[in-house]
């Protein structure tokens, strides 16, 4: 593999933040994972507005008696007491959305790990196959995530140095986002910031947006796309009379092919003229996925999208895409090899190894020679690298 392109530099302080630097958002969770982070610029500022991911703390010990357990044989989950004299260390928690409240507020409850039908072979999700009601019927396997997320703002004078909210900016509401809101996108249009995340529900995954002009209050503007849908990152303004979405279907069907597409929208809420853009390639860094990372940017020869892909092993690396400026449909170049891979031990080690993920990027100069990357490592604290724009584009390969 060859090196990443001359001027890439990873920040000395990396990784700039970690869950030791947020509160968590109440006292039953812990913060585990901080990463994945829009970014922007807002006055003298930069703005991350951070992915934070929590889990019920680990207990020990006799569970108290005010702790609960999901009812699963009921066609939807119920909380119900856990038995008395249930051990902390013989459970394990699940935080997620609870539509009996109102309104609607991220609750705990706890599965014994012995639980007949229960796989925890994925360290980001609990599985759980109920048997069928009645003999002969079908098993039903429902699933959720050991951490829920939030999104909370950092701010920072430097752009390497930050200081994160002491609350959460954005909540999960409502049952699309019962298990959170995950992997924002930020992308500056007629003077608003325009937010784009991931709604994770057990109706499917699906993408929301929102606006906000100073990351202090934000209005929700719904859901944009079906599920299951994400890494949708908006270009900034029009090109050629309508806005354009870089996007990333979810088929289950067939061969599953996970990749970047790329959509036109009049209003930001009706999306057509759906199409492939950048699909995995065989044998190569990208060859399982393909999706958006940061916000597409103006470079002379046309739209730079730093994008991610997955290799066959699993592993998560950075790359660029180079879109026509009057026809971004059309993929001019595209890196051969990753500009950034999982070689620091803050990127190979944590919650789901070997990873860089970007979301989010701003410019060092007036000229935008030079950018600073924010990136998701190894999928619970943030980092970040400068790059020479220059030397991104010219080590690309024509498509």
């Amino acid at each position: 593999m060859s090196a990443v392109p001359a001027g890439a530099h990873r920040l000395a302080n990396n990784p700039i933040l970690t869950s030791a630097d947020v509160a968590p958002s109440q006292a039953a969770l812990e913060v585990v994972s901080v990463f994945n982070a829009a970014a922007a610029q807002v006055g003298k500022e930069t703005i991350l507005l951070l992915r934070v991911g929590e889990y019920p703390r680990h207990m020990t010990g006799l569970m108290p008696p005010t702790a609960r357990t999901l009812d699963l044989a009921a066609p939807h989950e119920v909380l119900q007491p856990l038995p008395p004299g249930t051990l902390g260390e013989d459970v394990i928690g699940i935080a997620y959305l609870d539509p009996a409240t109102k309104p609607h507020r991220v609750v705990v409850a706890y599965v014994r790990k012995d639980l007949p039908g229960l796989d925890l072979s994925d360290p980001r999700a609990v599985r759980v196959t109920v048997p069928p009601a009645t003999p002969g019927g079908r098993a039903e396997v429902r699933d959720y995530l050991t951490q829920i997320s939030h999104l909370r703002v950092a701010r920072s004078i430097d752009g390497a140095h930050f200081v994160v909210d002491p609350l959460p900016a954005v909540i999960p509401i409502d049952t699309f986002e019962e298990y959170g809101c995950e992997d924002p996108r930020a992308t500056l249009i007629d003077n608003a910031w325009h937010i784009t995340y991931v709604s994770v529900g057990s109706v499917g995954i699906t993408t929301s947006r929102l606006t906000t002009t100073d990351f202090k209050t934000f209005e929700r503007r719904g859901l944009m796309f079906l599920p299951d849908h994400k890494d949708v990152a908006l270009f900034p303004g029009r090109v050629r009379g309508r806005y354009v979405a870089l996007t990333r279907p979810m088929p289950s069907s067939f061969n599953r092919v996970l990749g970047i597409w790329i959509a036109f929208s009049d209003d930001l809420v009706g999306w057509g003229g759906h199409q492939p853009l950048a699909l995995p390639r065989r044998g190569m860094w990208d060859s399982v996925r393909t999706g958006a990372g940061a916000v597409p940017f103006r470079v002379p020869e046309g739209w730079l999208e730093l994008y991610h892909g997955v290799n066959s092993d699993g592993h998560y690396a950075m790359g660029a895409l180079l879109l026509d400026a009057e026809d971004p449909t059309r993929v001019i170049s595209r890196s051969p090899e990753p500009i950034l891979t999982a070689t620091e031990e803050y990127e190979r080690s944590g919650f789901y190894n070997n990873t860089v993920f970007s979301c989010g990027l701003v410019p060092l100069d007036d000229r935008g020679e030079q950018i600073r990357m924010y990136y998701g490592a190894a999928d619970c604290r943030m980092a970040a690298a400068d790059f020479d724009v220059k030397a991104i584009v010219a080590s690309l390969a024509p498509c």
